[in-house]
């Protein structure tokens, strides 16, 4: 994120995400204290609940249950395009690829991207939407799009190695990485973003995100992230995003460092209560070395949520952050819901943490929180 936080010289943090196969709820607390039962918090509660509802009413009477218009005549018009190192496909470069794509494109193209190291910047432009990356069948080696910048030299925002403003993008069996060295404590500008995703609609499948600082910048719109692999230190997963993360398969969501000191996992950029952004993680796994805070208030009103997680003994007793600004704790929301593991206990927790019902996670895992029934494609089978 720009401005570098505090232990922007932390060690590494590995994040993967799981599919858990027995749950069970950690011991709850909530406490009477809490200054998050706020008026606006509690109302917020309600509206979220009001429209899962009012959204599952829809879909049960048949209202808007198809994809959306543009999005179903792109489908109907799919091109494929190759990319090989070898010689032996369309292009030999991912960028190569996209340039060829028109402006104000309408049909679906996929992009089927070989094996291989591709030390490429990429950008698609806002006026290129439906657009996939395609690494192929997941028992081969995925390809690796690779590049080292930093917010020194860029800025945060501009520093990925692949930057997706467009709609409608996908991303199957894919590695972005920011190999830019991890910073040391103090330092500015190591911020090295792998991914920014700051168009609507997107999904990502079986995919890697590889870096320190800042790894993945979910920015901005809806977002579907099904079994992946995400590493990185401090705030290596922020935005301003309205995203839902899920397990597949063998998929975790590993954190691991060392040296002693507490890091932060995520930081959304939610800054009002009537914002509708936030992060959702069901079924994930956090498990690693060392200590951690789930989330940090990096805005005044960060959501994240939570939900039937394994948390290993690193996520620190108080599980959340409040960066220093206990006024925050009015209008932030962190919530968790029947996690488990020695990380998930609520006893020593903050006490602005919602520790939520049956009735208030709902919305949090249902895919009616991305509205995903119009625009969420199935994984691409190749």
């Amino acid at each position: 994120m720009a401005g570098a936080p505090p232990n922007s010289g932390s060690p590494a943090i590995f994040l993967i995400i799981v599919l858990l196969s027995v749950v069970h709820a950690a011991t709850a607390h909530y406490s009477s204290g809490s200054t998050s039962s706020s008026v606006e918090l509690e109302q917020w509660i309600s509206d979220s609940l009001d429209d899962f509802h009012f959204r599952a009413g829809e879909i049960a009477g048949g209202v808007n249950v198809g994809l959306d218009t543009k999005l179903y005549y792109a489908e109907k018009r799919r091109r494929v395009i190759t990319v090989r190192q070898d010689g032996n496909g369309d292009f030999s470069t991912i960028s190569g690829a996209i340039a060829s794509v028109p402006e104000n494109n309408r049909r679906r193209v996929v992009i089927r991207i070989g094996p291989g190291i591709y030390r490429e910047k990429v950008k698609i432009e806002q006026t290129k939407p439906f657009i996939t990356f395609s690494g192929g069948n997941r028992r081969h080696a995925m390809p690796v799009i690779t590049y080292d910048g930093t917010a020194a030299m860029n800025g945060t925002f501009n520093s990925g190695t692949v930057i997706v403003e467009s709609n409608y993008f996908i991303a199957s069996n894919i590695i972005f990485e920011n190999t830019a060295p991890r910073p040391v404590m103090g330092e500015k500008g190591g911020q090295a973003v792998a991914l920014r995703i700051s168009g609507d609609k997107a999904a990502f499948y079986g995919c890697r995100f590889l870096g320190f600082q800042d790894t993945l910048c979910d920015d901005r719109g809806r977002h579907f992230f099904n079994g992946c692999f995400i590493q990185g230190t401090v705030d290596f997963i922020f935005g301003n995003g309205k995203s839902m993360y899920l397990p597949c398969g063998d998929a975790a969501l590993h954190y691991k460092l060392g040296g002693g000191r507490e890091h932060l996992h995520i930081g959304t950029g939610r800054s009002t209560i009537a914002d509708k952004s936030g992060f959702s993680f069901v079924h994930c796994n956090i498990t690693g070395t060392g200590s951690a805070y789930l989330s940090r208030a990096w805005r005044k009103s960060s959501r994240v949520v939570f939900a039937h997680t394994y948390m290993g003994t690193l996520v620190n007793p108080r599980g959340w952050d409040d960066k220093g600004f206990p006024d925050r704790h009015r209008t932030v929301f962190y919530g968790e819901y029947k996690c488990m593991g020695p990380g998930a206990s609520t006893r020593k927790r903050v006490n602005y943490v919602k520790i939520l019902t049956d009735e208030q996670a709902r919305p949090f895992m249902s895919m009616t929180f991305i509205r995903a029934k119009t625009w969420l494609l199935p994984q691409p089978n190749l």
